[in-house]
């Protein structure tokens, strides 16, 4: 996969290699600092390694309008994005999302949304509270293959990164320091705890960081909570709709404002961000995926407070068709960074290991 993006990311990380000013700032820079030459498979594990917090940019005396020109995250995010569009599957789809993303974004949950509303009119197997609208059995046919796919399609995109980054056997260990780093948000700290340079050049903000576990802690609280209803409803033959002080009302009210809070703030700092420290073309993409991610959450909230008046049906089909759209999305949006940031650190930890 050599391209222009790989060549000069590879300028780049040799003359942050001869510099080394950097190297306390996050895991980007003892990785890199280990090598001498950087492979194809290096560099794309070191873009991986990156969280943008674009702290070394403002503190790098050869940015412009030196002769070096360095632009690390810049350099960095490129790869990433390149490399997330190559190794998806279908390939063609992740580009094109991360083109048009929130154009895509907006006409999936439209056009699923007109889908729920048509089957409403064709009729209902009857039922309580949504299963009037649309019955348990229609919801399992549709969301039980839209929950699959991604799976597998990301499986596909791990296999081939965790062979293009030289990837070795995983053990226990590597997985446990990965998930730790991940649940702390570590990278996005800063090398001294103070946080990112993200919002503005020389003030450090934890601000990213908060709002990124606001979104992850919100959504594997929904997720706890959809787990948690269908243990009760085929285990315990207890079907929705459920009381507020059940497991599954007191995990996903709590996730659902996590992630209305944590995505509002996410949309907010991206555009106050420089954009030219990212990857440009992904933009769109990016702003797309956190737009969806509060459609789902707003609609699953706005769902409980009306659930009982007449818009009910109106909302459930557009909730429904976020949710429909966010699983079939997944493995082209930057959702899928979830999963290459944790190969990425759980590679690392091999790294570490190993030296």
């Amino acid at each position: 996969m050599q391209t222009d993006f790989l060549q000069e990311a590879r300028r780049q990380a040799e003359i942050c290699n001869a510099c080394r000013y950097c190297e306390g700032y996050c895991s980007v820079f003892p990785a890199l600092h280990s090598e001498r030459v950087f492979s194809d498979g290096d560099l794309t594990q070191l873009a991986n390694l990156c969280h943008n917090c674009r702290g070394c940019y403002y503190a790098c005396q050869y940015t412009s309008p030196h002769e070096f020109d360095l632009n690390l995250p810049k350099a960095l995010a490129e790869v990433r994005q390149e490399s997330w569009e190559h190794f998806a599957w279908p390939e063609a789809f992740a580009k094109r999302f991360q083109s048009s993303g929130l154009m895509i974004a907006i006409a999936s949950v439209l056009c699923f949304s007109v889908f729920f509303l048509t089957i409403r009119t064709l009729g209902s197997a009857g039922g309580e509270g949504f299963y009037a609208v649309l019955s348990h059995t229609a919801m399992v046919s549709i969301f039980l293959p839209a929950f699959v796919f991604p799976l597998f399609s990301l499986a596909i995109s791990m296999r081939r990164y965790w062979s293009a980054t030289n990837g070795e056997p995983v053990r226990l260990s590597h997985i446990v320091e990965a998930f730790g780093s991940a649940a702390r948000m570590k990278n996005l700290a800063g090398g001294h705890g103070d946080g990112c340079n993200f919002e503005d050049e020389d003030r450090f903000s934890q601000s990213r960081r908060l709002a990124h576990q606001a979104v992850m802690y919100g959504f594997l609280l929904c997720f706890a909570s959809t787990s948690a209803a269908t243990i009760l409803h085929y285990a315990f033959d207890m079907p929705a709709p459920y009381p507020i002080w059940s497991l599954p009302k007191l995990l996903g009210l709590p996730g659902g404002i996590l992630m209305v809070a944590g995505s509002l703030w996410l949309m907010a700092l991206k555009l106050k961000a420089d954009k030219n420290l990212g990857a440009p073309s992904a933009w769109g993409g990016e702003m797309g995926f956190v737009a969806l991610l509060l459609l789902v959450a707003l609609t699953g909230l706005l769902l409980y407070a009306m659930g009982s008046t007449s818009l009910m049906p109106l909302l459930l089909a557009i909730h429904l068709g976020s949710v429909l759209s966010f699983f079939l999305l997944t493995p082209y949006t930057k959702m899928a960074h979830g999963f290459y940031r944790l190969a990425a650190l759980i590679r690392e930890a091999q790294r570490k290991r190993t030296n």
